[in-house]
This record gives C-alpha cells, sequence and structure tokens, in this order.
C-alpha cells in the first residue's frame, strides 16, 4: 500500500493535516489547489473549506458564504473524472457536498439558528452520531460516536447514487456512501479526530479505507 498517490484538493496554505493522514495511512499525498484530474493517482481526497456556489445546484443566494468559483469548477470535475474512472473518492466536510451536487444534490444553504450552534462554532464542536448498520462508517466504528464539527451548510436532497449512512440531532446528514462505487464522505474532518475516548472516532480508520482502496 505504501507509496499509493492520492490526489488532494483543498483550500491554499491548509492542506497540511489532510497530507499528514494520508501518509499516515500508507499513501502519497499529491496536493494541490484547483489541480486537473490527475488518473495517475489512485483516488481522490476532497478536503474542506468555503462554501459552494448555490448557482451549481440550481438555487439563489440564501445564506452561503462567498463562493469561490474556480475551486468550485476544478473539483466538480475532479469528482466526475473520478467517478467516471471508477477510483475511489473521499470527501470532507465541504467534500462531501461537492460529491452530493457533482451527482445532482442539493444543499442547505444555512442550518438556522436551532442547528447552527450544534455544528459551527470558533472551534470544532463535539456532537454525536447514529450510523446505518452496514455503512462504512458502523465497520469502523459502531452504532453511535462522537465526531467534530465546523460547518453550517448540509446536504438536502441526495445526489444520484448516494445513500445516507450517518445522522446527528435535527436530522442533519453526516454520511454519505455510493451504493455501488467506492465512494464515502463524511460531514466532520478526519484529519483533527484524534480525541482519545472509546466513544469517539478514530479518523485515521477512513484515510486507511482510501488507501486501502485506491490499492485494490
Amino acid at each position: 500500500m505504501e507509496g499509493i498517490r492520492i490526489q488532494i484538493s483543498g483550500p491554499r496554505g491548509r492542506m497540511e493535516r489532510y497530507e499528514a493522514a494520508v501518509r499516515g495511512a500508507g499513501g502519497l499525498p499529491v496536493a494541490g489547489f484547483c489541480p486537473q484530474p490527475d488518473l495517475t493517482c489512485g483516488g481522490l481526497l476532497l478536503c474542506g473549506g468555503g462554501d459552494l456556489s448555490p448557482t451549481w445546484y440550481g438555487a439563489e443566494d440564501c445564506g452561503s458564504g462567498p463562493p469561490d468559483p474556480e475551486r468550485d469548477r476544478a473539483e466538480l470535475a475532479l469528482v466526475r473524472a473520478y467517478l467516471a474512472a471508477g477510483r475511489p473518492i473521499l470527501g470532507i466536510c465541504r467534500g462531501l457536498q461537492v460529491l452530493n451536487v457533482a451527482l445532482g444534490g442539493t444543499l442547505i444553504q444555512d442550518l438556522g439558528d436551532t442547528l447552527r450552534p450544534f455544528h459551527q462554532g470558533e472551534q470544532d464542536l463535539w456532537h454525536p452520531i447514529r450510523t446505518v448498520p452496514d455503512s462504512l462508517l458502523h465497520q469502523l466504528w459502531g452504532g453511535y460516536i462522537l465526531v467534530n464539527s465546523a460547518h453550517h451548510q448540509a446536504v438536502d436532497r441526495l445526489g444520484g447514487g448516494l445513500r445516507r449512512t450517518a445522522w446527528s440531532e435535527g436530522g442533519v446528514t453526516e454520511a454519505l456512501e455510493h451504493t455501488h462505487l467506492p465512494v464515502a464522505a463524511v460531514q466532520f474532518h478526519p484529519e483533527r479526530l484524534d480525541r482519545p475516548g472509546e466513544d469517539t472516532a478514530n479518523g485515521a480508520a477512513l484515510f486507511r479505507w482510501l488507501t486501502a482502496r485506491a490499492a485494490s
């Protein structure tokens, strides 16, 4: 598994934790801002970051942050290229939202005053999620775990081929998996999910999943 190249797309100057997580899982990170698809890599990692422009899913702006059209275009193209090639994809936070929109889904642009305080703050917020029994997350961590959170948007309508595999309070979607492709995404941040505790997920397991699938 060592040396398996994993393409990473993320924000400028803020990909160190993602790169370290890929290395820790035995992969070779190939990171860039708005990169072109590089199918010499065995898999794709989509990092967190700002909001997608709602124009990508046919909506008016009603609570989204300032868009980055260049990054939006690049990451939607990355998803489509890796999906077409049948290569594994792991999406994290924004990456989950990019994946959902690339497959025709939509987003809740702001969780609102009731739910937002449980998901977005000045630092990571911690909250429990429940997982679907036959899902990747359930296999890795069981049915009830604590995760970290730093987002104000969430999945609304699911993209084609995706299923919801974890959720938190208020029904917020916390994970997606493709029904037949090696594609998974989480709304939390496994690259910094290392708080000790029996009920807390160990984020490294997701990166090991990605590199293992990329090597197969």
